[in-house]
């Protein structure tokens, strides 16, 4: 998806969640009626009630089918433009409705997801609003609503090498999501459900060592240093606060907070969401850690110029000074302050852009020290 022009406000898309259950109702109502309503209107949970567009219908003498591409707006979603389809059929009587995972929908292979192993990807809000949506065509029909729901996403299988299903358990396609049944552009939200789902599933696999790393190269690097599992690996990015307060909440005995110079300077300095729009490498206050750590005044006075972390450190590792791990100490007081008084012990990682080990703050329990009064303002 191409990224949108900046003088029109975003635009929202529908969720795999909101897409399904039209899809669902769709073919609900042709499964009864013999027609297909076209567009298709849903009720979402907060109560809008958006119309779709069907792309695919197709019935035979025991079930019906429809086809919905979603569109996630200009959000940039990984299954933006794909297909998602729900086929209908009759169940016995009693059942009410079964969920069925059809090509490119995972199914669920750990404990710790909202549904358990062996269930359709298909979170509970979807199933929710599926559910309702077949009473709502069953009512009006004077049917009772007993049917099977096959959710489907040609290709999903290949999107979903893409995504962190695998890390979370979750094989054979993507997983039907979300809780508004709308898509809100570049939203964090989103990220941090994946970062809580990450955890839920190393606590109920029995992991007791995570690792959150703000990249791929920082992740990589990690996973070499620990030997960690994969599903000891937490997609962090920039929200290091966002994974910090749910640890704090359900903690986790070791978790490893890896990053490269840059984002993990930003952390020393006491800013727990990463992201250059939240604030920039402070130079002066890298100079100031490079000074504790033994560095001359001219050494600082490179570093306070620098145009780059990456720059700075290199002043300082021609100078002999271990700059990071100055950093990386200052980075763990103000993480534990997140965490402090929980069973958790902290570990910073810094890493170069060649995955090398540029500073360390070695695994101390957060109650060791007191971060809040030595967290660097």
């Amino acid at each position: 998806m191409t990224t949108p022009p900046l003088d029109r406000p975003l635009r929202r898309g529908w969720t795999t969640g909101a897409c399904a259950t039209a899809a669902a109702k769709a073919a609900n109502a042709a499964l009864v009626t013999g027609a297909f309503p076209d567009p298709i209107e849903v009720t979402l949970p907060r109560g809008e009630r958006p119309a779709f567009a069907l792309a695919l219908t197709r019935r035979d003498e025991t079930s019906a089918s429809a086809g919905i591409v979603k569109d996630a707006g200009d959000d940039p979603d990984v299954t933006h433009g794909a297909l998602i389809v729900a086929t209908v059929r009759h169940g016995p009587p009693g059942a009410g409705v079964v969920f069925r995972a059809g090509e490119g929908v995972g199914t669920v292979t750990l404990p710790g997801l909202p549904v358990p192993p062996g269930e359709p990807a298909i979170n509970p809000v979807p199933r929710r609003m599926i559910a309702a949506a077949i009473a709502e065509v069953a009512a009006a029909n004077g049917q009772a609503g007993d049917v099977e729901v096959e959710i489907a996403v040609p290709g999903g299988e290949a999107l979903a090498a893409r995504t962190m299903n695998g890390r979370l358990g979750i094989v054979g396609g993507l997983s039907i999501l979300g809780t508004t049944g709308i898509v809100v552009p570049y939203s964090c939200a989103a990220w941090i459900f994946s970062i809580r789902q990450g955890i839920d599933v190393a606590r109920a696999t029995g992991i007791d060592h995570v690792a959150g790393a703000t990249g791929a190269s920082s992740e990589a690097a990690v996973r070499a240093l620990h030997g960690l599992p994969e599903g000891a690996l937490i997609d962090m990015g920039d929200f290091v606060g966002g994974m910090l307060k749910y640890l704090r909440a359900h903690p986790i005995a070791r978790v490893t907070i890896a990053g490269g110079v840059g984002k993990m300077t930003k952390l020393a300095q006491g800013l727990l969401d990463l992201h250059s729009q939240r604030g920039s490498v402070d130079f002066g206050a890298l100079a100031a850690f490079a000074v504790e750590a033994g560095g001359s005044p001219a050494l600082a006075d490179c570093i306070a110029h620098a145009n780059t972390a990456a720059e700075a450190f290199a002043h300082a590792r021609a100078d002999g000074i271990a700059l990071g791990d100055n950093v990386a100490q200052a980075a763990w007081r103000t993480a534990a302050a997140v965490t402090e008084g929980r069973p958790i012990a902290l570990e910073i990682a810094v890493f170069d852009r060649d995955g090398g080990l540029v500073g360390r703050a070695p695994f101390r329990a957060v109650h060791d020290d007191a971060p809040s009064r030595n967290r660097r303002r």
